[in-house]
């Protein structure tokens, strides 16, 4: 018999999660300086992180012989009085992946249900998967979340539901008024994950921090990774009501939050000017592909995150022959859209070259 004959069945039958493409492993493979190659694929801040994070990280360095603190008081406290809620609510992970992981741990099972949308996060169903639980996955017209049709799909055995807001990796948005009627009609087995990582990039924020403080079994989910710029520290939180998060503290590893991830993060979020000039440039970055793309008669779906979906004719085509050019972008084939990839928003610099590399791959692809 085969190894995997013995092992966790719901295991073997996962797929893994496919990151974006390194900058290293492109470079090795393309024979050419890891400096030239722009990557756009993993909605990564193209102004890095902030100063003051990385004043913080290195004087925590010092003592990286000393183990983090387990419970994260000082980054929980921060959260807690920036969010205007008790600490007991806040939740760290190593990255918000981590928590989506605690979730499915701490709710599912085989008998369980997990409720998402057609187009969201992947590994929402990967980790479905893993605990063996029915992934119900509702359609998405016009890739926004239905939530009335997610609320329909609501059964006796639904524990979780996400609705990732902006999603990944459409980057369309689900306005204030349609959560609030989609929560009045949610039952209390169930427990609404708002997965906010591309939350800060919105100049008009959604309220769901309210939902937590009415004592709502929800959970939000933030990270530190996108318009902090900390993606390599894999530092994300949770804001949950209380008897939520006292189940998932529970759940988690000891010690799951780096005390260098957390010294970097602390000081991530007090650096306002940092926050508001990424958003700047993401901006800049959207208006610039919002004007070119129809130019080049490219259909895209309107972002409020910091990436661009396009509709290219043929993903896997356009993502091999722009990597062979230096250029990373994100294929969009495991989200069952092949014709279709994803580009995060870089400099405006970066911004003009992938735009040139991409005029260059469709004329090839045309004359084929």
């Amino acid at each position: 018999m085969a190894i995997c004959d013995y092992a966790n069945q719901y295991v073997c039958d996962l797929v893994a999660y496919q990151t974006g493409k390194p900058i290293e492993e492109t470079a090795r493979e393309l024979g050419i300086d890891a400096e030239t190659i722009v990557k756009v694929a993993s909605n990564e801040n193209p102004l890095g992180p902030s100063p003051k994070a990385v004043e913080a990280m290195q004087e925590a360095l010092k003592e990286s012989h000393i183990y983090p603190d387990g419970g994260g008081y000082k980054l929980r406290t921060a959260i807690a009085e920036q969010q205007e809620v008790d600490i007991e609510n806040v939740i760290l992970g190593n990255g918000s992946n981590e928590i989506i992981e605690l979730l499915c741990h701490s709710f599912l099972n085989p008998k369980a249900e997990l409720i998402a949308a057609e187009h969201a996060f992947v590994v929402y169903k990967l980790m479905a998967t893993l605990f063996g639980a029915k992934y119900v996955e509702v359609p998405d017209p016009g890739f926004i979340h239905d939530l009335e049709g997610m609320a329909n799909a609501i059964t006796e055995d639904t524990r979780l539901l996400f609705i990732a807001n902006p999603n990944n990796p459409t980057g369309t948005l689900v306005k204030q008024a349609e959560i609030d009627a989609f929560m009045a009609k949610v039952p209390d087995h169930v427990v609404v994950v708002f997965d906010e990582a591309y939350f800060e990039f919105l100049h008009e924020p959604l309220d769901t921090i309210k939902f937590v403080k009415e004592g709502k079994n929800v959970v939000i989910l933030r990270t530190c990774s996108k318009i902090h710029g900390l993606a390599a520290l894999r530092i994300g939180y949770g804001i949950a009501s209380k008897n939520v998060a006292a189940i998932l503290q529970k759940a988690r590893q000891p010690f799951n939050a780096n005390a260098i991830a957390q010294a970097g993060a602390l000081a991530a979020l007090a650096d306002e000017e940092h926050r508001l000039n990424t958003r700047d440039i993401n901006d800049q970055g959207l208006a610039f592909y919002e004007a070119e793309l129809p130019k080049l008669k490219i259909p895209y779906v309107k972002s409020y995150a910091n990436f661009v979906m396009c509709d290219v004719g043929d993903g896997d085509f356009v993502f091999q022959e722009m990597l062979k050019r230096g250029v990373i972008v994100r294929a969009m084939r495991g989200y069952k859209l092949p014709g279709w990839v994803r580009i995060s928003i870089g400099t405006p610099e970066q911004n003009v070259r992938v735009l040139e590399v991409l005029t260059e791959v469709l004329a090839l692809r045309d004359s084929a």
